[in-house]
């Protein structure tokens, strides 16, 4: 089957003298139609070799220039989001700043109506007064801390006066007397609470006031 189908293929044969046998004449193209011949084919598996080996120079420089400014937008969006950052905890602080300022220069005024209401003279129209002051200031984030019994802490209490225990043992200081109430807004502390403090038999853990006191009961 394979002979039959060469058979079947035509033939082509190529002159390819520089002279014409009939008229001995030179062929003009003769130069041209042997330079053609002699060239190497060009088989199925063969690739036909481009203008130049590797890659474009060209296309090099762009994947460079992109890279470049792929990099620079990356370090500008960096910058923009680390300023937004510090913009934002600015206004934040400017804000706090605002709100203690106006806060400081009422704290002497809650410290009479305070003591105004200790000695029974926080009534009437001076009591609506009061109430709508520091419903503003509480309004602002103002907080009132220092009340009797609360661990005594250096950060927020002032102590005038210390009170040892009696006896031995492990003991605890406490607040005994709020001498004038302190106040912070978030988490700055406008002034300290001045107080007395004394130290005091520490609880034991998970054991009760009666614990241990008396004695048993017999079962009725």
């Amino acid at each position: 089957m394979a002979d039959e189908q060469k058979q079947e293929e035509p033939v082509t044969f190529r002159d390819r003298r520089k002279v014409d046998p009939e008229t001995g004449e030179v062929r003009p193209d003769a130069d041209a139609t042997g330079a053609a011949d002699t060239a190497a084919p060009v088989g199925d598996g063969d690739q036909v070799a481009g203008p130049a080996d590797g890659e474009d120079p060209e296309v090099e420089k762009l994947r460079a220039e992109v890279a470049e400014r792929t990099a620079d937008l990356q370090r500008v969006s960096a910058e923009y989001a680390n300023y937004r950052r510090r913009a934002d905890r600015d206004r934040e602080q400017t804000k706090v700043d605002a709100k203690v300022s106006f806060a400081n220069d009422l704290l002497v005024v809650l410290d009479d109506f305070e003591r105004a209401a200790q000695h029974g003279d926080l009534t009437g129209p001076f009591k609506a007064a009061a109430d709508k002051v520091t419903a503003v200031l509480t309004k602002l984030g103002l907080e009132p801390f220092g009340t009797e019994g609360e661990a005594f802490d250096p950060q927020f209490h002032e102590a005038v006066q210390h009170e040892p225990a009696e006896g031995s043992g492990p003991t605890v200081t406490v607040l005994s007397t709020v001498l004038r109430r302190g106040y912070r807004i978030s988490d700055r502390v406008l002034r300290p609470a001045m107080v007395t403090v004394q130290d005091r038999p520490e609880a034991p853990a998970g054991g009760g006031a009666d614990a241990g006191d008396g004695e048993p009961q017999n079962p009725a």
